[in-house]
């Protein structure tokens, strides 16, 4: 009766060292996975917000087919709660005082933008100001150069079309202007109101009708959602993430926090488990009196159900209660660096990854050692310890890792970093397979004596199995630190390393094959470094070995490339940061083939080979795919989809070139000069993107920083459970030795080497199976260069094996604190 009602008593199972252990283990997962998911779903909510200014709303809907988008389709956005805005693009000549000159029109109403600013000038010598809207009805803002073109001055008037506009200011950039290579002719803007008087756009006219839309994302998706059937094949939603520049980064900064979370799941598992595997072994005696009392299995089965559902409860609600106030701080830094107010909402959404951790740890991870427990005949546990071998421990595995391959892959859905992670965790496992083997070979004949060496040996070959299993349990934690360490020091890096401080910040685009060399003087005598100078010829993708391209294309994908000009090239050398992963670059003296960018061709369905066409102006050329390379978009220099080699039927084509160079803004004054001397030329000035590119950059970075602190503290949870498994046999141990009068001193050497070894060992392969998932993850999700970390290979294991052995220390404490016949009785 007493044992049953000791099983029952759940309020005295609180005061137990083990179920602390555990619930503690539960609170630390919880907590990490949702501060994670928390800030993770945050930081992706700030980035997309603030990078939607480059649309000038948070989504785009396009009209190419010269039919405007329908009024009602705008009705029914705004009956929605979101806001609105049109616009419309088109090309068209411009007649000045005493010149013609072709134009790209953006003519927007009173509400563009809905994200961002438009930046202006009142006249060639103010300063630069960023306004909120466009020029009113019946004015025009223009490129600076086309002062000089069309001869005119701030005041005059232009003439587009039927309509005579006066020019009231100097359009400097607007916020969705971009990245385009394909803003050739030099801009004006106009109010949208002004267009039909123009009488430019006629049946059959060149004209793109753009409607802006801003709100709630899921609104904005519920709306999306509305419109698909209405569409037409011409019609095109646009989001930031759907850009090639922006959207990389964005995808990389996604990567980067689900990897860290990924880390988390999988650190919050090993926790669970190592805590509840404690927990098991030390209710077997309980277990085993009930047995032969005849409590019934079920029974048993019930209580230790509604023990876990409670401890499950309370280790969740005690997580998330953590996790709240460190997501408000992180959230409060997010704001600190972007100069804005502190936008505190919780997306109850992201604690969904939290919540099935807990549960899935629970069951998947703390049940399986005390179902099993059950099994055992009552009089063998009363007897003898309980093994852990046979098919319930390979059951056990089994579930584990389904359950945490599930999870991982739950929380990432990349199924390359699942892969990377696990196939480092089996490489590990491996390893220690081998290295157990070997050590019970290396420790077998070692005996005992008076050196801390020669016990530490002993005590290494003694427990043996727990050794192994902490080295294991170690050497996981340790590889989920290193590689999250690893991704803070290299793969962030690397990516801070496109963006250098003199990174190029200015395009110049539409240079005529004659001013090349002058460009290039004048770049030179001004002390501007410039990238290599490509030719540039524009052109549509048509054919796909033989046929239409639209036909031999699934209509199920989505491949926005075919739905407008490419920008083309040829070069002699394969970009410094380009790399080709299918094929071969063109050989010296090649003049046939093309390589073309890895993302495109997987869209495309194409593969090395394969025969693509093209259509320039009016002339088609055909050309066999050589290679496919890989691309970075925001490395900020020129990059293309198509890439030729020199001697080729591109090369015969009619060709502007491009460039890009770095200049300080305290120098802005030297584009006009530059203008002055090429009116014809156009200058992109991006060095707003690559501020939010760097921005983006330093808030992963931060949140890469706070995951890491979490996870390193987890990992000390872990380290100090698993330590702590074998207290009761070293204490005994150590009590035992102090008996037969051994000195203390011998005593705390001995102890503290051991479990220097164990964490040098565990640090070493940890260190290693990083290495190996580093590896997989920087190769194919972040298409970087791999290198050894030496500092890293060499330093981790050192500080584990240092923090092990004050761990070590730490266990001794009541051997040297409590006389050993005490100490031994309390044992018992």
């Amino acid at each position: 009766m007493a044992a049953s009602k000791r099983l029952t008593n759940t309020g005295r199972d609180w005061r137990e060292r083990d179920v602390r252990v555990l619930v503690a283990a539960l609170v630390v997962a919880v907590a990490t996975v949702a501060t994670i998911a928390l800030f993770a779903s945050h930081l992706q909510h700030t980035l997309v917000t603030s990078a939607s200014a480059f649309l000038a709303g948070d989504r785009q809907l396009e009209s190419e087919n010269g039919e405007p988008i329908p009024q009602a389709w705008r009705d029914e956005a705004e009956s929605r709660g979101l806001e609105t805005a049109r616009m419309v693009e088109f090309s068209t000549m411009v007649f000045g005082a005493g010149n013609f000159q072709l134009v790209s029109v953006k003519a927007v109403d009173a509400d563009y933008p809905l994200r961002g600013e438009v930046e202006f000038q009142s006249g060639p010598d103010a300063p630069r100001q960023m306004v909120g809207g466009g020029p009113g009805r019946g004015e025009v803002w223009i490129n600076p150069r086309l002062l000089r073109l069309l001869e005119v001055d701030i005041g005059g008037t232009v003439e587009v079309g039927n309509s005579s506009l006066k020019v009231t200011g100097l359009l400097i950039r607007e916020p969705d202007g971009g990245f385009s290579m394909s803003a050739l002719a030099p801009r004006i803007m106009m109010h949208a109101d002004d267009v039909p008087a123009t009488g430019v756009i006629q049946q059959g006219s060149r004209v793109e009708y753009v409607n802006l839309f801003a709100g709630e994302s899921d609104v904005l998706d519920s709306y999306y959602e509305w419109l698909q059937p209405r569409f037409s094949p011409s019609h095109e939603w646009e989001s930031i993430e759907d850009g090639e520049t922006l959207s990389e980064s964005l995808a990389k900064a996604r990567r980067f926090l689900l990897l860290g979370g990924s880390l988390a799941v999988l650190l919050a598992a090993v926790a669970v488990a190592v805590a509840s595997r404690q927990y098991a072994l030390g209710q077997r005696d309980t277990v085993a009196l009930l047995k032969t009392l005849g409590v019934p299995g079920r029974r048993i089965s019930g209580v230790y159900i509604r023990r876990l559902a409670l401890w499950g409860v309370v280790g969740t609600l005690v997580g998330l209660l953590v996790a709240l106030p460190i997501f408000w701080g992180l959230a409060s830094l997010t704001a600190n660096v972007l100069e804005r107010e502190v936008d505190f909402r919780v997306d109850i959404g992201a604690l969904g990854p939290a919540l099935i951790t807990a549960l899935v740890s629970l069951f998947a991870f703390a049940y399986p050692p005390i179902q099993r427990l059950r099994q055992v005949p009552a009089m063998r546990v009363l007897r003898a310890q309980p093994g852990e071998g046979g098919s319930g421990v390979l059951r056990d595995g089994i579930i584990a890792v389904v359950a945490i391959f599930g999870l991982v892959w739950l929380y990432a859905g990349e199924l390359w970093m699942v892969l990377a992670l696990l196939g480092g965790l089996t490489a590990l496992l491996v390893v220690l397979a081998v290295l157990g083997w070997l050590l019970v070979l290396g420790l077998r004949r070692m005996v005992g004596g008076g050196n801390a060496w020669r016990l530490a040996l002993v005590g290494l070959y003694r427990h043996r199995k727990a050794s192994l299993s902490q080295i294991a349990v170690f050497a996981m934690t340790l590889m989920l630190a290193a590689t999250l360490i690893l991704v803070r020091s290299s793969l962030l890096d690397d990516w801070q390393a496109q963006l250098p401080a003199d990174a190029p910040n200015h395009f110049l685009i539409n240079i005529s094959p004659d001013a090349v060399d002058d460009v290039r003087e004048f770049l030179t005598d001004h002390d501007l470094t410039t990238d290599t100078l490509y030719p540039m010829v524009r052109g549509r993708l048509t054919e796909l070995n033989g046929q239409p391209v639209r036909e031999a294309v699934s209509k199920d994908r989505d491949v926005n490339a075919l739905n407008r000009e490419l920008n083309l090239t040829w070069m002699d050398d394969l970009p410094e940061d380009n790399r080709v992963v299918r094929g071969q670059w063109f050989a010296p003296g090649t003049t046939e083939g093309v390589s073309i960018e890895a993302e495109l061709a997987d869209r495309l369905g194409v593969k090395v080979g394969d025969v693509l066409g093209f259509t320039i102006g009016s002339q088609k050329i055909t050309e066999p795919i050589k290679s496919i390379r890989t691309v970075q978009w925001d490395s900020m220099k020129p990059n293309f989809y198509m890439a030729f080699p020199p001697g080729g039927a591109l090369e015969s084509m009619p060709a502007t070139w491009i460039t890009s160079f770095h200049l300080e803004p305290e120098r802005k004054e030297l584009l006009n000069a530059f203008t002055r001397e090429f009116p014809t030329i156009s200058v992109l000035e991006i060095d707003h993107i690559i501020e939010r590119i760097r921005e983006i950059v330093a808030q992963v970075t931060q949140a890469i920083e706070a995951i890491l602190a979490l996870i390193l503290a987890a990992a000390i949870v872990v380290m100090a459970a698993v330590v702590s498994a074998t207290l009761q046999d070293r204490q005994r141990e150590g009590a035992l030795l102090r008996t037969l009068g051994g000195r203390q001193r011998l005593l705390v050497n001995s102890t503290m080497l051991e479990f220097a070894l164990l964490g040098l060992f565990a640090g070493i392969l940890g260190v290693l199976a990083a290495e190996v998932a580093v590896w997989a993850l920087q190769y194919r999700m972040f298409q970087g260069t791999f290198q050894w970390h030496w500092n890293v290979v060499i330093g981790l294991p050192l500080i584990s094996a240092v923090v092990l052995a004050l761990f070590g220390r730490w266990q001794l404490n009541p051997v040297l604190r409590v006389s050993p016949m005490l100490l031994l009785r309390r044992l018992e």
